[in-house]
């Protein structure tokens, strides 16, 4: 996990780092942190783990690929044009905790 978690976390810095470089330039710069999903890669451990994933959500499911169809569409319209240097989590409420 350490490996997977020090990436998570360097991206989600480098990508304040980016935005603070590049507001002079008018560019937004934020990123996105999915919770658990099913996806291709997770499908062979998925069966194992779903319920647990589900417990820790406070939405009690896993997330799809298509759960962050609305957080990329908002993040890449005019409607987030004050918005930089952010993580949007979109976990299923999992980091509430």
């Amino acid at each position: 996990m350490a490996p997977y978690c020090a990436v998570k976390a360097g991206i989600v810095q480098m990508s304040k780092a980016f935005a603070a470089d590049w507001a002079k330039y008018n560019i937004l710069v934020n990123c996105i942190s999915p919770g658990y999903m099913l996806t291709p890669a997770t499908k062979s451990i998925m069966p194992q783990r779903e319920k647990m994933y589900s417990e820790q959500a406070l939405l009690n499911r896993i997330g799809f690929p298509e759960d962050l169809d609305g957080a990329v569409i908002f993040l890449a319209s005019d409607a987030s044009n004050f918005i930089t240097g952010h993580n949007l989590l979109v976990d299923g409420g999992v980091t509430v905790w």
